[in-house]
């Protein structure tokens, strides 16, 4: 198999896995609350990254890395997966799966948008108009299509999801300029957000015996959303020969996850959904299309 081939084959397996995170947030939410799955997601997710560094035969670089690192992995693992998740959670709680993880998909314009105050990069009209297009689909979603009245179904919902995608913008901003090694950086984070979510669940009265159907809900959430499949993405951007053929194979994953949300769940697919998570995809393909001038410059 060529390298370009394993890269879409990692590539794909990543995008499935994402494509069923949805579904599982809101089974796993009807046994515990937010707070005990981010606890016990992280904890799983953990596990899953340090099993990975050992069959990597890495685990000893995680002593040198913590010690060199602490301070950066504390931050950002304050941001990831604590508050990030704890939001991320609470918006799934509140709303509908299929309106959640649409919702969620405007992380990529919010990162264009931030990334305009905090690396002082210039807003293009594109970016601008793809944004107006984007938050018009988290409109149509959030109040069901009903734009003239804006009765929103649930607008701490919706607020606590376009919550998520700030922390998560900014996080991977943050990102650019950090020198960790990626598996070895994420797991420090986690190892370190850890003890902080703990403490927020004794302050909250959430360590307390849940049931079996949420730490096994918790487990998958915490080794497929956030530990085995970010290694697969970043082994299918090593492989590849064009990160573009790679990255546009996520605009998948929206679509899958509304099936399985569908077909699992029970949830009946809302028109002013699909209309919605039509205008926010519609909005990311626009920021990507390639300008007159970068697509002269490939050209010659």
């Amino acid at each position: 198999m060529s390298r370009q081939k394993q890269a879409y084959a990692y590539g794909l397996s990543a995008v499935l896995a994402w494509s069923t995170v949805a579904t599982a947030f809101k089974i796993s939410l009807a046994h515990l609350s937010p707070a005990q799955l981010v606890l016990y997601s992280t904890a799983f997710s953990l596990l899953s990254l340090l099993l990975i560094l050992l069959c990597q035969g890495r685990l000893g670089e995680l002593k040198t890395a913590f010690g060199q690192h602490w301070r950066r992995s504390l931050i950002l693992g304050a941001i990831n997966p604590f508050l990030y998740y704890l939001i991320l959670f609470q918006a799934y709680s509140l709303l509908p799966a299929q309106e959640a993880q649409a919702i969620n998909y405007t992380w990529a314009l919010t990162m264009t948008l931030l990334a305009v105050p905090l690396l002082k990069q210039p807003l293009k009209g594109r970016d601008a108009l793809a944004a107006l297009i984007c938050y018009l689909g988290v409109l149509v979603i959030g109040t069901r299509g009903e734009l003239l009245t804006l009765h929103f179904s649930s607008l701490a919902g919706v607020g606590y999801a376009l919550l998520s995608t700030l922390l998560w913008a900014g996080y991977w901003i943050f990102n650019t300029r950090d020198q960790r090694e990626p598996v070895l950086g994420l797991t420090l984070n986690f190892l370190l957000a850890l003890p902080l979510i703990v403490i927020w669940c004794a302050l909250s009265g959430e360590l307390r015996p849940v049931a079996w159907q949420g730490i096994a809900g918790a487990a998958y959430v915490g080794a497929l959303e956030m530990g085995f499949t970010f290694v697969m993405w970043l082994t299918a951007m090593k492989l590849t020969s064009s990160t573009a053929k790679i990255a546009n194979l996520i605009f998948l994953s929206p679509l899958l996850s509304l099936v399985l949300i569908w077909l699992v769940i029970g949830e009946p697919i809302l028109g002013s959904t699909l209309i919605g998570l039509g205008l926010i995809l519609s909005g990311l393909l626009l920021q990507k299309l390639p300008t007159r001038n970068a697509a002269a410059a490939h050209a010659s």
